[in-house]
């Protein structure tokens, strides 16, 4: 491992606004675009590791708020950190946690030096800084490391947005300046900063000039998919992607459905992470090239034909539709398994498509046609 770089980005086509590309890191080589998925609890859920890897995924998501809690950011470090405990040696991003606290707990107080908050689990007293975030993800070995940040909702009014944002900047430093001290692990991962700003496109533009001028491997667009909806996502992305630096990757948080990735793609944006493909697969629903799909309509009760006969999961190769609606129907976790084998696979095969596309020189056809299809 220590003979590969620590980070590197490398475009290697254009198209438009859209970037094919590669992260090189010493556990392993990004394809960008990339789609991350989830694995919030050392787990993408319903899916073995291996299972994850075949499917396409160069990397996965841990949740910081969530192994800090439970089984803890320093029992992980004494079990080999998060790439031995659940078996997964390519690389791994973790987020700063900051997200989860303000979404999942009734209890905190935000001050400066952090979030104070109890946990959803037990009910007790945690502090999260920067400082602590950033030797969480220490502990845990993340090969991408995330700055700790608070992320307002849009409907918040501006001089709130503007002050979060000014205090996201600072903590940002903080979590660079945190991040540096721990020597051996900064020597063999990377930070990215996180852009907020809301929907506004003149706090953006500050918060990005901040960014890089304290310096990071790559930069992520936060404080979107927090129910704007995809116009106004969209009417961001329009400019956002442009604020940060053209040599780094870029990095949507949170996002998204299929039709989200090929519009931010087309915008400039090379990373994402969302749980919908996962959560949707337990729940019955399954993405296809035409349309989503719900697995649990009685039109499917006898339907022998797989659940796209385009995608090249192993779901599709061998299961029809008709066992797929008994599993779903029957409650049986094998239906999860299957339906979010199937959804991981068909994200990643979305990612290679326009990859290829992309370095063809032929994005705009497929994304065209692929709206045309998808969105009817």
């Amino acid at each position: 491992m220590s003979d590969k770089p620590r980070f590197e980005f490398s475009i290697h086509a254009v198209d438009g606004k859209a970037r094919t590309g590669t992260i090189a890191m010493k556990r392993g080589d990004i394809r960008t675009p990339a789609f991350m998925p989830v694995g919030t609890a050392a787990t993408v859920k319903a899916m073995k590791p291996e299972t994850v890897r075949a499917a396409g995924a160069d990397i996965i998501l841990g949740n910081t708020y969530h192994l800090m809690l439970r089984p803890g950011a320093e029992r992980m470090a004494r079990l080999g950190g998060l790439h031995e405990f659940m078996k997964w040696d390519r690389p791994i991003l973790t987020d700063s946690g900051g997200y989860q606290v303000m979404s999942l707990s009734d209890l905190n107080k935000l001050t400066e030096k952090g979030v104070e908050f109890r946990s959803h689990i037990d009910g007790s007293k945690h502090m999260l800084t920067p400082e602590r975030s950033m030797e969480i993800q220490r502990l845990l070995g993340s090969d991408i490391v995330m700055a700790f940040d608070e992320c307002p909702r849009a409907d918040r009014p501006l001089a709130e947005i503007e002050a979060s944002m000014e205090m996201s900047m600072r903590w940002a430093k903080r979590s660079r300046d945190g991040f540096d001290s721990g020597q051996e692990h900064a020597a063999r991962s990377a930070l990215f900063g996180i852009q907020q700003g809301a929907l506004d496109e003149g706090l953006r533009a500050r918060s990005a000039e901040a960014l890089r001028d304290i310096g990071f491997d790559g930069y992520a667009i936060g404080g979107l998919a927090v129910g704007e909806g995809q116009e106004a996502m969209f009417g961001v992305l329009d400019y956002a992607p442009g604020q940060l630096p053209e040599d780094r990757p870029r990095y949507l948080m949170g996002v998204g459905k299929p039709d989200d990735l090929v519009g931010a793609v087309e915008r400039g944006v090379d990373m994402f992470d969302c749980v919908l493909p996962t959560r949707s697969g337990r729940n019955g629903q399954a993405f296809t090239w035409d349309d989503p799909i719900n697995i649990r309509n009685a039109r499917f009760a006898e339907d022998t034909g797989p659940l796209d006969p385009d995608c090249a999961c192993p779901t599709c190769a061998r299961y029809s539709r008709a066992y797929l609606h008994h599993l779903v129907r029957a409650g049986e976790m094998l239906g999860a398994m299957l339906m979010t084998d199937h959804n991981i696979g068909f994200y990643q095969q979305l990612m290679q498509s326009m990859r290829d596309a992309i370095f063809d020189g032929k994005f705009t056809e497929f994304a065209d046609r692929f709206r045309k299809r998808y969105l009817g």
